[in-house]
């Protein structure tokens, strides 16, 4: 069982759905995203056109975060998913600085969305989901998983640009698009074997 997960950029239309969703199912603080769309501007004026690139921990094969972190609060799961267990972290931020992919973030301090008005209700119970002083960043949605669904940011793409599964499982549909489609991984000469694989985007 290897979780992966592959993003078909020709689709993404760059709407932040998965950002926005994202946030929403982890209640993650103000300011603290777990998914993200990195927008940059290709080519020149007349021939100039938007480039989205969905970010999210990569889940690697063999991860930076894990090797640098000196308690063993980041781990690889059998399934192949980088957790970190935020009983054992103590916020070090040793796995931030070894993320070459910028996937995680340290929660410093909590506070509400809207200054002078106080925790809302969903706030209150969102938040109280998360440590301060740890660091936290994208589980691909274990808790979904343990349900038998798809991770949130999969479920809710309005383009259907994102696809998750069990790489090992060569019927499984992640697994026959990325051994049938061009696909590309972020810095490889890394050597870090990244479980996130990208369509790449062909201009047409």
């Amino acid at each position: 069982m290897r979780y992966g997960m592959l993003i078909d950029l020709n689709r993404c239309i760059g709407c932040h759905s998965c950002t926005l969703a994202c946030k929403e199912h982890n209640g993650t603080p103000k300011g603290v995203f777990w998914s993200r769309v990195l927008i940059r501007e290709r080519g020149e004026y007349p021939d100039a056109w938007m480039h989205y690139q969905p970010m999210l921990c990569m889940h690697c094969q063999d991860p930076e975060c894990v090797r640098a972190c000196p308690t063993g609060a980041s781990y690889q799961r059998e399934d192949s998913i980088v957790a970190i267990d935020q009983e054992k972290c103590i916020g070090c931020q040793n796995c931030i600085m070894a993320c070459p992919y910028g996937a995680r973030t340290k929660l410093i301090d909590v506070q509400p969305y809207h200054p002078g008005k106080g925790f809302t209700p969903y706030e209150k119970i969102a938040f109280s989901r998360h440590q301060t002083g740890v660091v936290g960043k994208c589980d691909f949605c274990s808790s979904r998983l343990e349900e038998g669904k798809e991770p949130i940011c999969v479920q809710t793409c309005p383009a259907r640009a994102r696809f998750f599964g069990d790489l090992d499982d060569p019927n499984c549909e992640v697994s026959r698009l990325v051994a049938r489609r061009n696909c590309k991984r972020l810095l490889t000469d890394l050597g870090t074997e990244p479980s996130v694989y990208y369509i790449e985007y062909e201009r047409r």
